[in-house]
C-alpha cells in the first residue's frame, strides 16, 4: 500500500511540471515502481529512478528529433 503512495506521489509531482518536462515520467515512474517493488519493496525509490530515466530518455529522442528535422530541412532546397 505504501508503494502505491508513493507512485501516486510521484505520478502528481510529474503532472504538475510541463507537458516537456514530464514527458517521459509517468511512464518511467511506472515501470520503475513496479520494478523496485518486486525487486524488494522500494517502489518508492524505483518510481522516482524511473521517472529521471525516462524523462532523460524523452529529452534524447527529442534532440534526435530535432537534429533530423534540421538535415532534412536543410536537404530540400
Amino acid at each position: 500500500m505504501k508503494s502505491l503512495v508513493a507512485i501516486a506521489t510521484v505520478l502528481l509531482m510529474c503532472s504538475a511540471t510541463s507537458a516537456v518536462n514530464a514527458k517521459g515520467c509517468i511512464k518511467g515512474a511506472i515501470v520503475g515502481g513496479v520494478a523496485g517493488h518486486y525487486a524488494g519493496h522500494h517502489g518508492a525509490l524505483g518510481a522516482a529512478a524511473g521517472c529521471l530515466y525516462g524523462r532523460h530518455h524523452a529529452k534524447e529522442q527529442e534532440k534526435q528529433r530535432q537534429q533530423q528535422g534540421q538535415v532534412n530541412g536543410q536537404g530540400k532546397l
